[in-house]
């Protein structure tokens, strides 16, 4: 690179407006990278879409399975075992009871005397088996018992016995009948009632009353033979025992419909989930040449998301670079435009910085409304391309919204088809787009717009073989077995939806066209048309204070609207800024030649540098008047620019005079016989400056003929152009002939010949 190259980027970079403009612009491209996925664009695929060939796994997946993880949750919660509370102090009452009543039962002194007592009697015959009915036989057995009690075993040690037979129902419970018709059959939990501890899991056999009794004498048996040591006697008590306790055996166990629930709850909720597995390379995910529904969706975002969380640290930095290095690509290429094209734009921090934020809002609008079901993102985009459309010229407009376009088809991984789609729209839309002179202008521009895209959806689709647009829509619409494939159909319904998109943000942008037209400061013919209304406060006062420069301004407007409409500017705003060129003119209208009265000249008392001043100060005073009444800019700059940094002629060779003949005064400084400027910044600027001093020198004609009004304007066009006053605006030598040609006529229009009526004539 050549060392003055690098010695111009240097100075470049170290200027301040510099890095604050590089600063923005690639906070911008770092905005639009993190809201179009960090590098890593979303899925392609959308509901409806026609994929021209089926679609392979790239990587392995899992994809829960939910019919059958249902089904095993259900069976699952179907046996689920249910919760019991036990209360223990039942079976501890009777177990008590049965060692109490044993005890007066052996402390009778003989069969005899406890058949005298009629309760002992009467509690005998609670531990007799069914069929025992000989005197006898009761008497044997009572015998035994007495003998068993006498023979060593006391009421402590049979108390054990019994405690150790019936160990199993205090633990477990007993239950007449199962109290749940929901949840295992088999099985249940057993809880000791008022506890929050572990629950037992018991079998349904060992707690039911009909099946503990089949198994409580061989317990009965062998815990009293271990306690007593003698066999033939511990048969005839156990048997005793057993009878009394099947007659009062007691129901402990309480069913718990609350804590059951929660118990099947977690049951269910404990069954993991069924996975199916999807290998790479070999699992079909979607087949070809069919619309994509949801499962099919679904399998894809699953995939997707498979494949980004496997993308390895390298090949992220890789994508995200490229993804950033084409926002970087398409940004300088259109600042470079800018900077070649409309330096002002550039220079113009506010109005920078308003244009990238609504690139970076376009693209994240876009980006949330592609929705899988509704693909909305034409709406931001076209919203956009209107936006830039009025804000600056056609060129600039078309070069945005075709990189904003690139961006989002890219973001969003739609391929060229989408592109074309979004392209078109967005262009039909800035060329249709010109003078907005009504409030429905935007409404007809958005169904032109929505006509050009169905048209052009239906033959980039016929082409693409897919379909494009809300596809979620059109397999509703085509919901019928008998067109739910019809191509055809879904394309000219995703058409239709894309036209509808385009007739809705011409509805939005009438809307939000206020708005606009405040952050991006321009005016629309609208607004121009109501900015120009003569009952303007600021009109109104120029009118009573200086009615000379108010007719003057009107004269003004006229011949310059005809002037700027005949080179393609914008007549309607040159006709409004007139109207306001000179409204600094009503602080001292008495200083100025088309307000002063019988009263004579100002200026004859006053030194020409300072008339100089007075004539000058107008610029000002009207700049803040303007400000003052919240004028927008545009009217500010006709203001400023209308005079550029002309020379005050009259006064400056009146300066020059005084001091030809003063030997002794100083020299003559023609800046300050200059007005500040600036020059006039664009073609309206130049035709303003143009049409306002030709209107003024040709009231000085003493005979306006055409060939003196076309010399006139030819020569102060010509004085304006040799002092480079046309320099900044890009007004061509063509267009400059174009304004004198029609100044000429529209003067001479104003200054024509008359017929003398005889009355008037002279003898």
């Amino acid at each position: 690179m050549p060392p003055n190259l690098l010695a111009r980027s240097w100075e470049l970079v170290r200027n301040p407006d510099v890095l604050i403009r590089l600063g923005l612009f690639v906070a911008a491209a770092l905005l639009m990278w993190v809201l179009t996925g960090g590098g890593i664009p979303p899925p392609p695929y959308r509901t409806g879409d026609v994929p021209p060939r089926k679609i392979i796994a790239r990587v392995d997946f899992q994809l829960k399975d939910e019919v059958e993880t249902i089904k095993r949750r259900q069976e699952a919660r179907r046996t689920a075992e249910t919760i019991y509370e036990n209360n223990v102090r039942l079976l501890e009452e009777r177990r008590q009871e049965l060692t109490n009543n044993v005890g007066r039962l052996v402390q009778a002194e003989s069969f005899e005397a406890l058949q005298k007592n009629p309760e002992l009697k009467k509690l005998w015959h609670e531990f007799l088996p069914p069929g025992t009915t000989t005197p006898d036989e009761e008497k044997r057995r009572y015998e035994t018992l007495r003998t068993f009690f006498t023979a060593g075993m006391d009421s402590n040690r049979y108390d054990d016995a019994i405690r150790q037979a019936l160990e199993p129902l205090e633990k477990f419970g007993l239950l007449k009948e199962l109290k749940h018709t929901e949840g295992s059959q088999l099985w249940i939990l057993v809880r000791k009632q008022g506890s929050d501890g572990p629950t037992v899991r018991a079998s349904v056999e060992d707690v039911r009353l009909d099946k503990v009794k089949v198994t409580l004498p061989q317990r009965l048996d062998a815990a009293l033979k271990v306690q007593s040591g003698v066999e033939s006697s511990a048969s005839v008590v156990s048997n005793l025992t057993r009878v009394w306790l099947e007659n009062k055996l007691p129901e402990t166990l309480t069913f718990d419909q609350t804590a059951s629930k929660n118990e099947a709850d977690r049951v269910e909720d404990s069954v993991p989930e069924v996975l199916i597995d999807y290998k790479a390379g070999i699992a079909e995910l979607a087949p070809g040449g069919k619309p994509l529904g949801e499962k099919e969706l679904m399998l894809l975002k699953l995939e997707y998301d498979a494949w980004k969380a496997n993308l390895s640290f390298r090949e992220w930095i890789s994508r995200s670079l490229a993804t950033m290095g084409m926002y970087l690509a398409l940004s300088i290429l259109c600042g470079f435009y800018i900077y070649h094209r409309r330096p002002r734009l550039l220079t113009d921090l506010r109005r920078f910085a308003t244009l990238l934020a609504a690139i970076v809002l376009t693209v994240g609008l876009a980006s949330a409304a592609s929705d899988d079901h509704w693909r909305a993102e034409l709406i931001p985009l076209l919203l956009f391309g209107m936006t830039a459309a009025i804000a600056y010229e056609k060129e600039l407009a078309l070069l945005l919204a075709s990189s904003v376009a690139l961006i989002i088809a890219f973001s969003l991984q739609q391929g060229l088809a989408e592109f074309v789609i979004l392209v078109s729209s967005v262009a039909a839309a800035i060329l249709l787009l010109r003078r907005i002179r009504s409030r429905t202008k935007l409404i007809y521009v958005g169904a032109l717009v929505g006509i050009v895209v169905m048209l052009t959806t239906i033959g980039v689709g016929t082409l693409a073989g897919r379909a494009f647009g809300a596809t979620t829509l059109a397999l509703v619409w085509t919901s019928s077995p008998t067109y739910r494939d019809s191509f055809h159909l879904m394309l000219l319904v995703g058409a239709a939806w894309f036209g509808f998109c385009s007739l809705l943000a011409g509805v939005l942008m009438t809307g939000l066209l206020p708005f606009v037209e405040r952050m991006f400061d321009v005016q629309t013919d609208i607004s121009l048309l109501e900015l120009g209304d003569v009952q303007h406060p600021l009109l109104q006062e120029l009118v009573r204070r200086a009615p000379g420069t108010y007719n003057h301004s009107i004269n003004v407007a006229s011949i310059a609207e005809t002037a700027a409409e005949a080179i393609g500017a914008n007549g309607l705003l040159v006709r409004v800024g007139a109207y306001f060129h000179d409204v600094g003119k009503m602080l001292k209208p008495a200083y100025f030649v088309e307000n002063q009265g019988p009263d004579g000249n100002r200026h004859e008392t006053l030194q020409p540098a300072m008339s100089t001043l007075v004539i000058i100060a107008h610029v000002k005073d009207g700049a803040d008047l303007a400000r003052r009444h919240a004028l927008p800019q545009s009217m500010i700059d006709f203001i400023e620019q209308h005079h550029g940094t002309t020379l005050v002629e009259y006064f400056y060779r009146r300066e020059a005079q005084r001091l030809k003949e003063d030997p002794d005064a100083g020299e003559l400084d023609e800046s300050t016989f200059r007005y500040p400027g600036p020059k006039p910044q664009t073609k309206e600027g130049a035709v303003l400056m143009l049409a306002d001093v030709v209107e003024s020198a040709s009231r000085a004609l003493v005979d306006p003929t055409p060939a003196r009004i076309e010399s006139l304007v030819h020569d102060l066009a010509m004085k304006r152009l040799l002092d480079g006053q046309f320099a900044e605006c890009g007004l061509t030598l063509s267009e400059l002939k174009t304004i004198e040609d029609s100044l000429v006529k529209s003067l001479t229009a104003v200054y024509h010949g008359r017929v003398k009526y005889p009355e008037h004539q002279t003898v």
